[in-house]
């Protein structure tokens, strides 16, 4: 049996060392390298063009989305496979749409990460059995939401979220984890005025007027905890 090659792309060295050893219970693959950042990681990918990219969300110098999203068009054959502490609907579903073939939480990743790896190196896509039949509900249901008869959506009352472009989205949650703006500019290589105008079509949209209304709104909705 050909053995997987795994690239591992996180930035606690000693999450990577727990995620080595999960993976070395199966000799059906291997760790060929690893990574910290975002940069590192996507140098490493082109570098070692490995089968397969364990991808975190939280990164120090990029959202991990973006680089999934990077990843998976620079080498359209590696699956990628997200491991993150976040169970959100939102991240799950914007790491899928990003190009990612599997999500599974760091809580559940010593149960599920090899069923993950073996799952999306056959080709198929895996969901963290741990996250919720709601969340796995919506994210099939992507990139629209379930809605009742006013049109909002069920449960949450985050409507307006949705009428915010993907790039919007990643902005908004990146001001609500507390990045400045040349952070988040730099996290998504884009410009600090391009920040600005998409966080200005964010508080318009949402009807906000401050970051503190931003984040509580995004609390109510659960895109952050």
């Amino acid at each position: 049996m050909t053995t997987r090659r795994i690239l591992l792309i996180d930035d606690h060295p000693l999450f990577r060392e727990g995620l080595k050893t999960i993976i070395r219970r199966d000799t059906a693959f291997d760790v060929a390298g690893e990574a910290g950042t975002a940069q590192e990681g996507m140098r490493a990918a082109q570098t070692l063009r490995p089968d397969l990219a364990v991808v975190d969300i939280s990164l120090p110098d990029k959202s991990g989305i973006q680089l999934v999203r990077e990843l998976a068009a620079a080498l359209p054959q590696m699956r990628i496979i997200v491991v993150s502490m976040h169970s959100k609907v939102d991240y799950i579903v914007e790491a899928f749409q990003a190009g990612a073939t599997g999500y599974v939480t760091k809580d559940s990743a010593s149960e599920n990460l090899l069923t993950g790896l073996l799952a999306v190196a056959k080709g198929e896509i895996f969901l963290d059995p741990s996250i919720s039949r709601e969340v796995a509900r919506r994210l099939l249901e992507a990139p629209g939401h379930r809605r009742d008869q006013q049109g909002a959506v069920a449960g949450d009352g985050s409507a307006a979220y949705d009428a915010l472009t993907p790039r919007e989205r990643e902005v908004m949650r990146l001001v609500c984890e507390g990045m400045y703006t040349k952070e988040i500019a730099d996290a998504l290589s884009i410009s600090i005025k391009t920040v600005e105008h998409h966080r200005a079509g964010v508080m318009r949209k949402l009807g906000m007027q401050n970051t503190v209304e931003l984040v509580r709104y995004a609390v109510k909705i659960g895109l952050i905890d």
